[in-house]
């Protein structure tokens, strides 16, 4: 695959998001919606609204900051968090998309990303202050819901002016900020709303966390790019009870969510608490993303969710990182395709299609950028497997501090600055195929296994075990070369661990021809996880490969 159908234009390129914002200043439309499942209550801004807010906010800022001065935002999941974001690049800073600290852990993290970006201010609510303060003493801390005063106009910036920092989830490394220009925020706002057919008809529903890439985009920036609404709920409200997502597609036009594919079963398995009135039959597009789209899921969710509606083109499993201000490729109008291929074929780099073996979904094709599957720097044709290269103006332009030759300066056909994703994938018959991570590949004498394959089969071995809580990962010592599983015990799960283990490691035997070197269930809750909710397998094989005391 060479390019894209489509280039992004460049007067799109040209445009910042501030500009598009303040361009509906007269608006009164609803913009953002903020629900409360807690309160009870739905709290709405309209775009003219909001635009004063903005003002006031970038007054303040530019009051004790200089342009290009980092901003870090730390308030919660509501109306706070939209307006400390664009009023941080109203006043000409870089924004830094965090979230305020719920425990202690959170705050340690946190106070490496703090130190990492040097954030001069940050911008908090007065809901989160309190909070805030636990984690420093900043230069300057700002209330943003309690600033009043005439405000200031935006200043203005270049395509290249660096817009915020995404932090990277830190699933196979420490997290590291993505230095996110605005004329990246331009292309991806682009291509999602050309991909997605987002437009200011659309309802842009979900609840994924704003300092994750995909929410950052799809709930706040994509709105304000195509004069659409948005409608979000925080993630906690979701993982307490999904159903509250299912109404919250129903209850509102054309709708445009996204999620993880966890997310989809999780609402599969709430669809009885939903209530017999849900019709999703409006629900224009669910991304499916951030983590492996997995057949069975896409199944599921379509059997539980068609009787109510859902159309089963509307399931675009797509494909994304940070590093790429999220959007890479995504399935077309067609919805979901998918394709069998022989296992150890795959595992070695090639894919061929069997009636019997690994299904894989496909995450569609790019659009507005290149994208290439390399091996040793050469880019290999469709069905031969290798990592994924992007070149488009949708790429971030390096790591705050810490330079770009190693991700992002790659060269092929004499061309340079190709981001180097770190993901495997593979095109077949046009659609890409994503198969794995360089980083986790496991190796086995000369054999190699991709761990998500593992953890999906261990995962639907046995009831007791969590389907999307299991991180499988290679080890070596005086034994040689070998893998480990690692699960979580499904919440009130009742069996005996080694009747678990035992089927476990029976399926994954069966179906990869390889014998684990243990099996080591864990309670719910005790795997780590990246901030899309993925488990973070480098960090599980650091916990569980050492031997118990």
């Amino acid at each position: 695959m060479t390019a894209s159908p489509v280039d992004v234009p460049e007067q799109v390129l040209r445009t910042s998001i501030v500009e598009r914002l303040f361009a509906r200043e007269a608006d009164q439309r609803p913009l953002f919606t903020h629900q409360d499942h807690i309160a009870g209550v739905d709290d709405t801004v309209t775009w003219a609204e909001f635009v004063i807010r903005v003002r006031v906010v970038a007054g303040a800022l530019r009051e004790v900051t200089r342009p290009g001065d980092r901003a870090a935002v730390l308030t919660g999941q509501d109306l706070s968090y939209p307006l400390a974001f664009f009023g941080a690049l109203a006043a000409g800073l870089v924004a830094v998309p965090l979230m305020a600290p719920a425990s202690a852990s959170q705050r340690g993290r946190l106070t490496g990303v703090l130190a990492d970006c040097g954030a001069q201010v940050w911008l908090t609510s007065s809901a989160a202050a309190a909070k805030v303060r636990e984690a420093g003493t900043p230069e300057h801390l700002i209330v943003v819901d309690e600033l009043s005063g005439p405000g200031a106009d935006p200043l203005p910036v270049t395509p290249e002016s660096p817009a915020y920092l995404q932090y990277t989830s830190g699933s196979t490394r420490e997290p590291a900020g993505a230095v996110i220009p605005h004329r990246a925020v331009a292309a991806a706002c682009w291509q999602a709303s050309h991909a997605y057919a987002v437009d200011e008809g659309t309802t842009c529903a979900g609840w994924i966390p704003f300092f994750h890439d995909m929410g950052l985009i799809q709930l706040l920036c994509l709105p304000v790019y195509a004069g659409a609404r948005s409608v979000f709920m925080s993630p906690a409200e979701f993982v307490h009870r999904p159903a509250r997502w299912l109404r919250q597609l129903a209850d509102h036009p054309a709708v445009f969510t996204a999620a993880p594919n966890f997310a989809f079963d999780l609402a599969v398995d709430a669809a009885g608490e939903a209530g017999d009135d849900l019709d999703l039959s409006d629900v224009r597009v669910a991304l499916n993303g951030a983590e492996p789209v997995q057949p069975r899921t896409v199944a599921r969710f379509q059997e539980a969710f068609g009787p109510r509606g859902f159309r089963p083109e509307a399931h675009r499993p797509s494909y994304g990182l940070a590093e790429a201000t999220v959007y890479v490729a995504s399935a077309g109008e067609e919805g979901p395709r998918g394709a069998v291929f022989d296992r150890e074929a795959l595992a070695q780099g090639r894919a061929i299609e069997v009636p019997d073996g690994q299904g894989l979904v496909s995450v569609g094709r790019p659009l507005g950028q290149r994208v290439r599957i390399v091996r040793d720097g050469v880019a290999r044709p469709d069905g031969l497997v290798g990592e994924i290269w992007i070149h488009g103006p949708n790429v971030a332009s390096g790591y705050w501090g810490r330079g770009d030759a190693a991700a992002f300066g790659g060269e092929l056909d004499g061309v340079g600055g190709w981001l180097r994703t770190g993901d495997l994938g593979v095109f077949h018959r046009g659609d890409l195929y994503i198969t794995g991570r360089l980083k986790d590949l496991i190796v086995i004498d000369g054999r190699n296994f991709h761990p998500q394959d593992i953890e999906a089969v261990a995962g639907e071995a046995h009831p007791a075990i969590r389907r999307d809580r299991v991180a499988a990962f290679g080890v070596a010592d005086e034994m040689g070369e070998g893998a480990m599983l690692v699960a979580e015990w499904a919440k009130n799960a009742e069996a005996d661990v080694k009747e678990v283990t035992r089927v476990v490691l029976r399926a994954v035997s069966h179906e990869h021809d390889l014998t684990l070197r243990s099996v080591r269930m864990v309670p719910s809750g005790d795997l780590p996880r990246t901030s899309s909710g993925k488990v973070a397998r480098a960090a599980a094989k650091a916990r569980y490969s050492r031997p118990r005391g």
